[in-house]
């Protein structure tokens, strides 16, 4: 749950302070609230009145191998996000094409990090509602990085032929 609670920390308190850029949607932002209630509540129940975790859960390689898959997910998905948001000067509105970071290998670096955040809290609690969780984020967000890709592809003449959408090398 310490992770869960951490990345949403991050998104609440941390991101939102530091974004610049235009005011959102009050549907979207009611929406979004909705949604992360819903599912905090859904993990956090079954993750404290389901799960049934050994004491050599922590030792356990499943555990090991998401808490390191999760905390790898958020640390690119923290620096994409400053890649991101620095991108514009205050008050600019053009749209310019993101360097450094995972942004030498895909269009959308935040996302690939988001992704990879939910599949390492999947791994690491080894259970269907957190797989589910990430499988549903996965489907959520994959095509938002396709139409991003496509964006800056029509839009920049110079835009690198090689990137590719989410998954470096593949897709």
């Amino acid at each position: 749950m310490g992770t869960f609670c951490l990345h949403y920390f991050q998104r609440t308190f941390v991101y939102s302070l530091l974004t610049r850029g235009r005011p959102f949607p009050v549907s979207v932002m009611i929406a979004a609230g909705f949604f992360c209630s819903l599912n905090g509540f859904l993990q956090g129940y079954y993750l404290l009145h389901c799960a049934q975790f050994e004491e050599e859960w922590t030792s356990n390689i499943h555990f090991k191998t998401g808490l390191i898959l999760f905390y790898t997910g958020m640390a690119i998905n923290i620096h994409s996000d400053y890649i991101l948001r620095n991108l514009r000067k205050p008050g600019e509105v053009v749209y310019r094409i993101p360097k450094g970071g995972l942004f030498e290998y895909v269009s959308s670096a935040n996302y690939l990090g988001e992704i990879l955040e939910w599949f390492g809290y999947a791994l690491s609690t080894w259970s269907l509602p957190t797989l589910s969780f990430a499988l549903f984020s996965l489907c959520f967000i994959g095509p938002r990085a396709y139409y991003h890709h496509r964006f800056y592809q029509e839009h920049f003449n110079d835009y690198p032929v090689l990137r590719k959408a989410l998954i470096p090398f593949i897709c």
